[in-house]
């Protein structure tokens, strides 16, 4: 039995090690990233390395708050992010109390191939959904990259939330309907609230999907006037410049970043919440 502590305690040991290497390796981008934003030009640029700037400046901070183009882009960032989600969310919640709590002819075959569309690369789709939004005239519009939330777009997710849904009650419908309840009323009063921590856990997910959106508003969005935060700092770096200017570029990052981790800090009692229960029901 005493040698069975040992080996256990210098098994968690390792572990623990383990783990805060890990951590420690995951954060160091953030790190890099924060300790370059406080950089002067020189100090970035310089051909040795430099963990910590010599003397903490805000002048690359100040650059970007005073620049009217990062200023729309974070306001774009947040109308497209704040309208998409909404629209997954709302859409995904239907689609999945459809496929949990409603009995319909062909609703396994339908739920298969909503499945299945989750082997198709997201790059194989690029050109075909290139030429039908240029069809409609939504290239240069937030159309293309709002819109297509509004119809459940996510099967994962969908996936998700419709198995979270399943493991409710059948009974609580059945009370519902006897009280003279519908299904939008059972939806609404019933079964979200429920599923409250799964939803936050998907809508944290889903955000920070559409804050760090890259392509998408690379793509479809061609006016300056409408390109989001990843596409502004994206932007900041040219290749034909010798001497980037890294302090600019990571000042806008760590801004970037910000309300990533506002929305985590708020989200994660939740996030936890989902996992534990799922881990107990599983």
């Amino acid at each position: 039995m005493r040698r069975y502590n040992v080996f256990t305690i210098i098994g968690r040991g390792i572990l623990y090690l383990l783990l805060t290497f890990a951590s420690l390796l995951m954060a160091f981008p953030l790190f890099w990233m924060i300790s370059t934003s406080f950089k002067t030009l020189e100090d970035a640029n310089a051909p040795f390395i430099q963990w910590l700037p010599p003397q903490p400046q805000l002048t690359a901070y100040l650059q970007v708050l005073s620049d009217p183009h990062f200023l729309r882009a974070y306001f774009n960032s947040t109308f497209y992010a704040a309208l998409a989600l909404t629209g997954t969310l709302i859409s995904i919640a239907a689609v999945a109390y459809a496929f949990s709590r409603v009995q319909w002819p062909g609703r396994n075959i339908v739920f298969f191939l909503m499945l299945s569309t989750m082997m198709i690369p997201a790059q194989a789709l690029i050109v075909p959904q290139y030429v039908f939004f240029n069809k409609l005239g939504w290239i240069g519009t937030f159309n293309p990259i709002i819109i297509p939330g509004f119809f459940a777009g996510g099967a994962a997710m969908i996936f998700l939330l419709r198995q979270s849904m399943a493991q409710i009650p059948k009974e609580l419908d059945e009370s519902a309907f006897m009280d003279g309840a519908n299904h939008l009323q059972i939806w609404w009063e019933i079964v979200l609230p429920l599923v409250k921590a799964p939803l936050a856990t998907i809508a944290t997910f889903l955000f920070v999907g559409y804050w760090n959106n890259l392509l998408g508003p690379l793509i479809y969005i061609q006016d300056s006037k409408l390109y989001t935060l990843p596409v502004y700092v994206a932007q900041l770096y040219n290749i034909n410049n010798t001497i980037q200017p890294w302090p600019t570029i990571m000042a806008s990052a760590v801004l970037t970043t910000v309300p990533l981790m506002i929305v985590f800090f708020f989200a994660q009692r939740y996030i936890l919440e989902s996992i534990l229960v799922s881990g107990l029901k599983g």
